[in-house]
This record gives structure tokens, sequence and C-alpha cells, in this order.
């Protein structure tokens, strides 16, 4: 393959005196939980990041193309961030919920500012899996019913209640914890039932939530919950109308419509602050995670008075959700999402880099589907066209070529098939440009059987 020199970077890494990697590695398979993976054949140590670039043990840089896995928003260390960070931590690190503390108020207020309609009431949490799992209980409580309707590819997190929605048998244990959970077919026009040329798809996939209200569950459900876009599904963008009709479905059935927007919130679709706006509708609650803290343990659930006002019949705290350090953290990321203004940096070059890709796709048969919204793009592949047989080697072959020239990206899909790439919403025009040679040139490597020395 051709080296493809990145975008040059003020930032220098500092010298990395630490363990080895095969050290690391070896420290890691004794004392680490064994169902950990790893990404790449050789595994890559990350010792330092700065905005949207990463640096391994050896020096070597990279382009973060998955944003630790959509986490980290606005850059690695952003310099605002890390000052937040700074201050809170040398005047004071821990406060819970029992006592008054001005960033959780603050923040609180900052983060419902931003959100529509009546979500104006904010619980914070630690992760996205708590922050499904807080979601689940209020809709239980607050409707008084029990089942529950998710999505087939859906991932929703790791704690036993949040495995049970998810649809991935990699991801989830058969536990007692997925029993009331029904599982809709996923509106996915490239390979559902309903494809893109279809105006009428959204409306279409929402009745198979009509028809689980209707026989799988006694009429009535708690809640249904979605990804705005499924993530580790595959970047999949929902048909038109499809939360709409879902919602109303629901709704007809006494239950609530939860959001999950751990991967599609902030302004990463670029059209919208949330990603289901992009769909038109407002939910009953909304979960975040990841973005929200720029790499902090941070989450939240944002409901309506009216919800809350059902939470409250029993004392709730939480001894870590709302600190003063994370809260901190997630005011200053939002202070450089308005400032710095993210989102249209992600309409402007999602839209360009989504135009690269299609070029792509014209002149590599292996690439089945490119989709996307702002910086949230997947790219699918296929051993044939015609048959859509994923091509779950191939997308593993494109990313280790990736990363041999210094891009990072990420894989999804039920069986692997689909390209991820969600970096720091920073990124800059002379970044798109090196990501699409990279692709280029990766995808070039695996469709010619693999991958050559550089």
């Amino acid at each position: 393959m051709k080296a493809i020199p990145l975008p040059p970077t003020p930032h220098p890494p500092a010298p990395y005196t630490g363990p080895t990697a095969a050290q690391v590695l070896a420290l890691r398979r004794q004392y680490l939980n064994p169902g950990l993976f790893l990404y790449y054949k050789q595994p890559i140590m990350i010792v330092e990041g700065r905005m949207q670039y990463v640096w391994d043990d050896t020096g070597k840089r990279y382009l973060d193309g998955l944003g630790g896995i959509v986490t980290i928003s606005v850059g690695h260390c952003h310099p605002h961030v890390v000052a937040a960070a700074n201050r809170q931590n040398e005047t004071l690190q821990h406060s819970t919920t029992i006592y008054l503390q001005p960033n959780i108020a603050l923040y609180a207020e900052k983060l419902a500012a931003k959100m529509p309609g009546d979500l104006k009431c904010v619980y914070f949490v630690n992760s996205g899996s708590e922050a499904n799992d807080l979601a689940l209980l209020m809709a239980r409580l607050s409707t008084g019913n029990y089942d529950v309707i998710a999505l087939r590819n859906a991932y929703h997190g790791g704690s036993p209640a949040s495995m049970g929605l998810t649809a991935h048998s990699a991801w989830k244990f058969n536990t007692p914890h997925s029993f009331g959970v029904h599982h809709a077919a996923a509106p996915y026009p490239y390979r559902g039932h309903f494809g893109h040329d279809d105006p009428d798809a959204g409306r279409k996939y929402a009745d198979d939530v009509k028809s689980l209200i209707d026989y799988a569950t006694p009429g009535r459900v708690a809640a249904f919950i979605a990804e705005s876009i499924q993530g580790v599904g595959g970047f999949v963008v929902f048909p038109d109308g499809y939360l709409k009709h879902a919602y109303e479905h629901v709704r007809a059935a006494a239950g609530v419509c939860i959001a999950d927007e751990v991967q599609t919130g902030f302004g990463r679709t670029g059209t919208h602050f949330w990603g289901f706006e992009t769909q038109g509708v407002i939910p009953d609650i909304v979960t975040m995670a990841k973005g929200i803290g720029n790499g902090a343990p941070l989450a939240a659930v944002v409901t309506t008075p009216k919800i809350a006002a059902v939470m409250a019949q029993r004392v709730h705290f939480n001894t870590f959700g709302g600190n003063p350090v994370v809260t901190a953290i997630g005011k200053a990321v939002l202070e450089v999402i308005e400032r710095e203004n993210t989102q249209a940096n992600c309409l402007r070059l999602g839209a360009y880099i989504l135009a690269g890709l299609e070029k792509l796709k014209a002149r590599y048969p292996i690439i089945g589907d490119v989709r996307g919204l702002g910086l949230l793009l997947g790219i699918e592949f296929v051993k044939d066209r015609v048959t859509k047989e994923p091509g779950r080697a191939e997308c593993a072959q494109v990313v280790e070529n990736a990363r041999e020239l210094g891009l990072l990206l990420g894989k999804g899909g039920l069986w692997g098939q689909t390209i991820r790439f969600a970096p720091p919403m920073n990124i800059t025009p002379a970044d798109a440009d090196f990501l699409l040679a990279v692709l280029d040139e990766a995808i070039g490597a695996a469709e010619a059987g693999g991958s050559a020395a550089l």
C-alpha cells in the first residue's frame, strides 16, 4: 500500500517510558476480564491523545476515526474541558446528591435547555447502561405495564436489563432479565423488506411494532426503545417517518417512547442536536452517554415532570451521578460545542465525506452500501452485491489496512461487515481528505486480496 501523510499537527507527543505493549498484553491476559476483546491482529496500545489524533507507544500517530467508540465528542484532551476538570479537582472532587452543589444544578439547567418540548427533568448517572436501566424503570412505573419493545440489531448496554434489550447474541447472555422484551424488525433499508426505493418504508416497518403490541403483548406496553440511528448495528439510518409511526402505535397502547441518544446526540448528525429530531418526533424519555462527557464517566436520563413525579414516590439519590468533576466536564463539553460550532462542522464534513464514499462505492464492488448522517457514517461490505452476502472478512481487512496507514476505524453490523466512522467532531477538511485517501488505498488492497507492505 502507498503511504499517505497525515495532516500536520502542532502537538508533539511526550516520550513514552512505560511498559511495552507485549508486557501490558500479558498483564491483561493474567488479571483482566477474559471476555474483553481487542481490535487488530497486532493489538495497538494508545498512550496519548490530542484533539482528533492519538499516538501509540512507538510514537506513531493516528486519526481517531471512531472517537473512542463515539465517546470523544470534542477532541481528546480538549484544553477547555481539561481546564474545567482540573479546576474542579483542585476544589472539590466528590459530593453526593444529598448535598447542594452548584455544578450539578447549573449543568442540568444548560442540558435541559437543549431539549425540546417538556423534556426538562434530568437524572445524572455514570454510563449508558445505567441510563437505559433507569429509563426502563421509569417506563414501567409510570405506565403500570411491563412489556417493552426494542429493535433487532439494537445495542443498549452491558448491564443485565440493558442486555435484555440488546439484539446481538455476541453482546448478551440468556438471562431472565430479557423476559418481557420483544424485538421488532429493524428498519434497515439496505437489508430489510422495504428498501430505499419505497417512500412508505417508514410506516411499513413501524407496522411490525403494532403487530407485536397486538399479538405478543397484552395490548398494552411499558415502552418502545430505539437508538435514533443504530450504532453497533452498523450505523443504520431509519427511513423517514419510522419513529413517528412507531411512537403513535406505542402511545396508543399506553406506552412511553425512549430515545437512546448515546451515539447520536450532541449535534453529531449535523442537521439537529439530537438524533430523534431528524425523525420529527419528541420522545418521553431520552438517554445519553459517551460523548456527553468526552470520555468522562457521565450519562443522563432526561424525562418529563409527569414521569419524574412517579419516580418521586420513592427516595432516589445517586452517589456518583452528578459528581462535581464530571458535571464540570459535561458543562465544558456543551460550551465547546457551542463556541466551536461543532454541529455545523459535522454537517459540512459529513456531507463531504459521504459524497466521497459514494464515489468509492462506484469504484469497488465489495462496497454494498454507504450511509449515515453528519459524522456518523457506515460502509457496509458484501461478497456479492446481488446476494448481499456479508463481507465480514473484507471489512476486517480494510480496518487492518487502514490502521497500517494511520486511520483507526470501528466495525459493526450483525456479522461485523460494516465500518463505522464517527471521529471527534472537530476534524478538519484535511482530515476528511486523508480519510478518503486511506479508504481508497485500504479498500483497493483488500479487494485485490489483502494488504501490501508500506
